[in-house]
């Protein structure tokens, strides 16, 4: 009984002094966005120019960054990345939706731990209201308490600092509570090149405006609620998206720009987060992982691939790499490397076309372009874009083409280009470990089978059938 008692004292006393130390620690708030492009008024997007007011204002009292992209295009495989800090290809996490019973079950490298479990330990309350959505095991109640509501830092001891995670629905939200006024009208709206001009994709593009101007007002609320409670002088907020919008095909879950690109605003009390600053650095989501625990003060991770954005000896990165592997039953594997002028992209699997059967099948726009592909209707470089040959290799100067429309590959003016980005991508596979090289495991295809069937069209699943 002695040593029972001691051993709960000891415990005790170590929450005591892991809470005090933690006390004059700022708290951090990740408003994490799903589905969502950077068509805000502050990234000078001229139809959203004077409608994202909270997001405008926050970042001119913070720091915004105009080159921020994530690990990959699609929301389970980019937040595994970032809730560990180390890339999916790493950890073996990079299938998307995979983890998801017994016997495909993933754990995480030994001595990798998430940010909210050293958060915990370092005396934080944590908090994720919304969605987790990680490929490896975990026991949510290990990470996060068990909170609901706009306001689920009331549930923590008086004094002691928060880590939460507030999850909005950015481009999946609903646009109800948006006056007709205040609307975007599909004549404001250019559809870009590589989509045909057509009112189907019209109306999508001109919904995204709009579920950015609801976000807008979602966040509005979250910050009054911080205001009220006395938060927001002690309180670091870190904006960002998990992915580029889902409201056309060559944004969330592929590799170009479309699907990779999201904002990144971070203000609060912390002085190095000065006022009004923009920077143009290439930042991967990762660094995002990195940066909240050098906010907190806390010690980084040896393990982290990512890097404390307001370091002293902070090296601006040449080079950004995200990566697409499975997602849902559609087996794909792709890898970008940005730098500052262009994006490279090698497609592993040149077998299958760019749209390939996946999980927007139904959705009215991938009917219209697969009719179109069909009856021979669709625009030559459209049809070309989505159901021609893939090529292994792409290359796209975003200074003189952001549409990546020019694929630069094949032309002998750019060899030295495509050389340097070849060997990017091949040093950053062999150092990481790039799991991707590799077949998913049976389990992990017999779940995907099992869930989804006949959908399973690709020739992976022959031998499991």
């Amino acid at each position: 009984m002695i040593r029972k008692g001691f051993a709960l004292s000891l415990l005790l006393l170590l929450h005591i002094v892991a809470t005090a130390g933690a006390a004059e620690r700022p708290n951090i708030l990740w408003v994490f966005v799903e589905d969502m492009s950077p068509w805000i008024g502050c990234y000078g997007d001229p139809i959203n120019a004077g409608h994202t007011p909270t997001i405008d204002a926050l970042a001119e009292r913070g720091v915004r960054f105009t080159h921020c992209y994530v690990p990959a295009p699609v929301c389970s495989a980019c937040r595994s990345a970032m809730i560990t800090g180390v890339m999916q290809t790493t950890t073996g996490t990079h299938h998307h939706r995979s983890s998801r019973d017994e016997e495909s079950a993933i754990s995480l490298p030994n001595g990798i731990k998430t940010l909210p479990e050293l958060f915990r330990e370092a005396g934080y309350f944590t908090f994720n209201v919304g969605k987790d959505d990680y490929n490896f095991v975990y026991d949510r109640s290990e990470l996060y308490a068990n909170v609901k509501g706009r306001t689920p830092w009331r549930g923590r001891a008086d004094g002691q600092p928060f880590f939460g995670q507030i999850q909005l629905k950015g481009g999946k939200t609903g646009t109800n509570s948006l006056a007709e006024s205040d609307k975007v009208a599909i004549t404001e709206v250019t559809v870009p090149p590589y989509l045909p001009d057509h009112e189907i994709f019209q109306k999508r593009w001109a919904h995204h405006y709009d579920c950015v101007r609801v976000t807008d007002n979602d966040l509005k609320d979250i910050l009054a609620a911080l205001r009220g409670d006395g938060l927001i002088d002690r309180t670091i907020v870190m904006f960002f998206t998990d992915h580029g919008q889902n409201h056309s095909v060559r944004h969330k879950q592929f590799c170009y720009e479309g699907g990779v690109h999201v904002p990144l605003i971070i203000a609060g009390p912390d002085e190095t987060l000065r006022a009004g600053t923009v920077r143009d650095d290439l930042v991967s989501g990762l660094d995002i992982s990195a940066t909240t625990f050098a906010l907190a003060g806390l010690e980084l991770p040896n393990y982290l691939e990512g890097q404390n954005l307001f370091a002293n000896n902070f090296q601006p990165r040449g080079f950004v790499i995200s990566a697409r592997d499975r997602c849902d039953y559609t087996i794909d594997r792709t890898r970008t490397v940005r730098t500052r002028q262009f994006r490279y992209l090698r497609n592993y699997l040149t077998d299958r076309p760019l749209l390939q059967p996946q999980y927007r099948d139904n959705q009215d726009y991938v009917k219209f372009l697969r009719a179109g592909h069909e009856t021979g209707t669709l625009p030559d470089q459209v049809d070309r874009i989505f159901f021609g040959p893939r090529p292994s290799e792409e290359l796209y100067d975003l200074e003189n083409d952001p549409n990546e429309m020019n694929n630069l590959a094949d032309d002998p003016a750019y060899a030295d280009q495509l050389q340097q980005h070849r060997d990017i991508l091949e040093t950053w596979i062999k150092e990481t470990g790039d799991q991707g090289q590799f077949q998913e495991s049976d389990a992990g295809l017999r779940y995907v089978l099992r869930r989804w069937k006949e959908k399973c069209v690709n020739p992976e699943y022959d031998h499991l059938r």
